[in-house]
């Protein structure tokens, strides 16, 4: 049903109505305004397409254009994009006067939300209508489910990490913080999510179904549960049943839930604010600092100055089997930067915007910061050719995401970039032998103890600060000067029963492209790097002296004797 209705928009050959007859009977009715002669003493005849509209005909225009509104056209607005669709999209989409105009929307509509724009599948659009139908299958009550509370959080938030079901209600001990002993509850679920971006960590929503017809509804009231609260005597609380309150006080205290107290209870009334502002954020996106930027963002504002030109690199670094470190390196040339010069030094300075979504466009990531080069002013014209890099590292889970960027010169407020692409995060296998994204970097060095972990450019004990290409087909490029560094990381190598090592080979092999000459070929035993481990990071440094400049390329072969696996990562890059 709802796939299908993905469907419609394209595929539909609607005239244009609205308001164009209405109009064109308008402009009929009224007297020419040229092609007549007029006296001196007569007035001007006047325009009909300029003059002022009565509030008769402003009325009937307005009725026009909500008649105009109906079939396929009012059910997507108000049925498959009712959770999703923001208030400024809304009132955009009301204001168009015919078919033509609401196709082009709804086209870009989805557009906006696409993960990977340059793909001609939209995998926001497939999930959004599966998670409609979902919640229709499951969650409907006398209505359908979309229209429910439960397929409302579903639609726009996903599937919970843990669902708490009671569904026949019955005997429940509440916990200490909601007063403690034992009562008889209505049918309700506690939706639990690790964490919403914007939101925070370990949200719990919780739903009642106090007509016992399957309508669960939010609440923010854990009392509401309780079928016995107005029953006197009955499901009384631990400090009630030890005489020590009653149950009428529940009701005099004046706040959002009507809770007994008890040795757990004492935070409850002040956090009553706190379970309001929860509710209140979980149909409000994340905050923005940047709110000039937000919109090139969210509604692919157009750039109406120069663009802003800058690379973007994302790498992927196995955690945990659930979770991905995602380093996203920004850079920007100097040369693109707007430099305002005060007392002997060049500034420029940049703000950056950055977002992680899902594929169903709910924020998974946001981050921003500001970014500035000094210089001396007199040696700014030599510092050109340089380049600033931003790296900003996200703990990802496994899956498909659409990550956007946006830049602004601050110096030179039209000058903005945008970047946006779909990106799959990799699970990894934890039979399989995997590795890293293999890594070139212009600076490789070990950290100090206490800066192990942390800070820009650190991954574990390693300050590694990759080379970012200037496009997919241009390879990273090095000078001649300089150091190939390249980083690696090897996980599930094989561990031998008897010695308790791995015993792998690492090769390495560079590769002139343009000669297709190999240039360096060595290998290494893991055991040198790291004998008693089923992971390895693998750390090198090659001089480029020696190499003629030309397109190259690092190869690395894992080759694991134990678990009879091998597995290749190889990076092009170029010498100048």
């Amino acid at each position: 049903m709802f796939m299908g209705r993905t469907l419609l928009f394209p595929a539909i050959a609607l005239g244009v109505l609205g308001l164009s007859a209405p109009l064109s009977q308008a402009r009929q009715s009224q007297p020419a305004a040229t092609g007549q002669s007029t006296s001196p003493n007569e007035a001007p005849a006047v325009d009909p397409l300029k003059r002022e509209l009565s509030d008769k005909e402003k009325f009937e225009r307005q009725k026009a254009v909500r008649q105009e509104l109906k079939g396929p056209y009012k059910t997507w607005l108000n049925e498959d994009v009712h959770w999703i669709i923001t208030d400024q999209e809304l009132k955009a989409f009301k204001s168009l006067s015919n078919d033509e105009e609401r196709d082009a929307f709804i086209e870009q509509f989805w557009l906006r939300r696409n993960p990977n724009p340059d793909s001609p599948e939209n995998e926001f659009r497939e999930e959004h209508y599966r998670r409609i139908a979902y919640a229709n299958e499951h969650f409907a009550a006398g209505k359908p489910g979309w229209k429910t509370d439960r397929g409302h959080i579903y639609i726009a938030f996903g599937k919970p990490d843990n669902i708490e079901a009671h569904p026949s209600g019955g005997t429940y001990d509440r916990p200490v913080e909601e007063g403690g002993g034992t009562t008889s509850t209505f049918p309700f679920e506690t939706w639990h999510y690790r964490y919403l971006e914007g939101i925070g960590d370990n949200i719990d929503i919780e739903f009642v179904d106090t007509c016992m017809c399957g309508d669960y509804h939010m609440t923010i009231d854990r009392s509401e549960k309780d079928a016995l609260l107005h029953v006197p005597g009955a499901g009384l609380t631990q400090m009630e049943a030890m005489g020590k309150g009653s149950k009428a006080d529940r009701f005099t205290n004046g706040g959002l839930e009507n809770l007994g107290t008890g040795p757990g209870t004492q935070g409850n009334q002040g956090k009553q604010f706190d379970r309001l502002e929860l509710y209140a954020k979980l149909s409000a996106p994340p905050p923005i600092k940047f709110k000039d930027l937000e919109s090139y963002m969210t509604e692919h504002k157009l750039l109406t100055g120069p663009v802003f030109p800058f690379d973007v690199r994302t790498d992927y670094i196995k955690v945990t089997s659930d979770t991905v470190l995602v380093p996203i390196t920004i850079q920007i040339k100097n040369r693109d930067i707007t430099f305002n010069t005060k007392d002997g030094v060049a500034k420029g300075v940049v703000n950056i915007l950055g977002r992680v979504s899902t594929i169903s466009r709910r924020p998974v990531q946001t981050f921003e910061d500001t970014v500035e080069v000094q210089v001396p002013s007199e040696l700014l014209s030599k510092t050109m050719d340089n380049r600033s890099v931003y790296w900003k590292s996200l703990p990802l889970r496994p899956g498909m995401y659409r990550i956007d960027v946006v830049i602004k010169d601050v110096n030179n407020p039209d000058h903005i970039g945008t970047w946006a692409q779909g990106v799959k995060v990799p699970k990894y296998d934890d039979e399989k032998l995997e590795t890293s994204s293999l890594i070139l970097a212009d600076k490789m060095e070990r950290v100090p103890s206490k800066q192990i972990g942390s800070g820009n450019f650190v991954i574990g004990n390693t300050y590694i600060r990759p080379r970012v290409a200037s496009n997919p087909v241009t390879p990273i490029s090095f000078a001649r000067n300089q150091k190939l560094n390249f980083w690696m990381q090897v996980y599930n190598l094989g561990i031998d029963e008897k010695s308790k090592s791995n015993a792998a080979t690492v090769q390495y092999i560079i590769t002139n492209t343009d000669s297709n000459k190999t240039v360096l070929d060595t290998s290494e035993d893991s055991k040198t790097i790291g004998g008693n481990s089923d992971q390895l990071t693998v750390e090198k440094s090659v001089p480029l002296t020696n190499l003629v400049p030309g397109k190259y390329k690092v190869v690395i072969k894992i080759n694991d004797s134990v678990s009879k696996q091998e597995i290749v990562q190889s990076a092009p890059f170029s010498v100048e």
